[in-house]
């Protein structure tokens, strides 16, 4: 059996679909149950994603031989900041290791490092090393801007175009991204190898202003693209984020993306395109707001 954190979310569910499609008896550790509807809640069994009892933790793990953990925070949120996130990752692999899992696969992001400025991406660093140490078996893949159905960045990139008619590019828009399908993350996730550390990046390397263009194509829409100050352009996107009860961009994402650090110096591991992608999906994008936090934080 394999356990994924967060298989109700947004990558958890691409990994827990690929389990499946594999033959895989899976079950998750989630916040919440499935919402109503939900197309795995009838093939995922369901334990609990919490950390005040380890014991509780060890039990809805039993069984199984592979972690699958996707488990993070965007942002500092209801007294958790990046170092308890940390400790909660110690917490789940000592579960996990008393539970008789056998591996871990840690989801971690590209270009992380321990002496990083920005504590999201340190962070990330540093729950990777917990996985080295933890005495499991292990594997540690490092999505670049992961994209696909729902995902928040490209679907509220396009919604707010086809919101306001315009979109607010930060800088001037020429930092690499390098996104990569939400399918090819879990494909590249479900065969890494014991040992392994690799980036999950798409093929497609380009300028973030040329990626807004494509979506602008892509959904079809009539919006004016204007290069602005990152400051005010972190202020729109707050205020809209705030007006939807949601965080629709933090500024350690932000600077991230402007530093180049949603791009991979490594050959690329996903197989699909992002052009290819948008000619199948891209007249969807944006019709609706998409909230992390109705997705990850609100009970069900």
């Amino acid at each position: 059996m394999k356990v994924v954190t967060g298989a109700f979310s947004y990558t958890g569910s691409y990994i827990a679909r690929e389990l499946l499609a594999r033959g895989e008896e899976v079950r998750t550790l989630s916040r919440a149950p499935a919402a109503p509807g939900h197309p795995l809640a009838a093939s995922v069994g369901f334990g609990r994603l919490q950390f005040s009892d380890e014991r509780a933790l060890e039990a809805d793990l039993r069984g199984a031989d592979t972690l699958f953990n996707t488990y993070w925070i965007r942002a500092p949120r209801a007294g958790v900041g990046f170092e308890q996130a940390v400790a909660h990752v110690e917490v789940l692999l000592r579960a996990a290791r008393r539970a008789g899992v056998q591996r871990v696969v840690q989801i971690g992001v590209s270009n992380s490092s321990e002496r990083s400025q920005l504590a999201y991406f340190r962070g990330k660093a540093l729950a990777d090393q917990v996985v080295r140490e933890c005495g499991l078996a292990h594997a540690i893949v490092r999505p670049t801007l992961i994209f696909g159905r729902d995902d928040v960045l490209l679907n509220n990139i396009v919604w707010a175009m086809r919101r306001f008619g315009l979109f607010l590019v930060p800088g001037r828009g020429d930092y690499p991204i390098q996104p990569v399908a939400a399918e090819d993350v879990a494909r590249i996730a479900v065969e890494a190898g014991d040992g392994e550390e690799l980036d999950a990046a798409g093929p497609d390397r380009l300028e973030f202003e040329r990626l807004v263009r494509m979506l602008r194509g892509a959904g079809g829409v009539r919006a004016r693209i204007l290069p602005a100050p990152p400051r005010l352009a972190l202020a729109g996107a707050t205020i809209v984020g705030a007006a939807r009860r949601d965080t629709m961009l933090t500024r350690q994402e932000l600077e991230g993306l402007m530093a180049g650090l949603l791009a991979s110096s490594e050959p690329p591991r996903g197989r699909i395109g992002l052009a290819k992608w948008l000619s199948e999906h891209g007249a969807a994008l944006g019709r609706r707001y998409v909230s992390e936090r109705r997705r990850n934080w609100t009970s069900r």
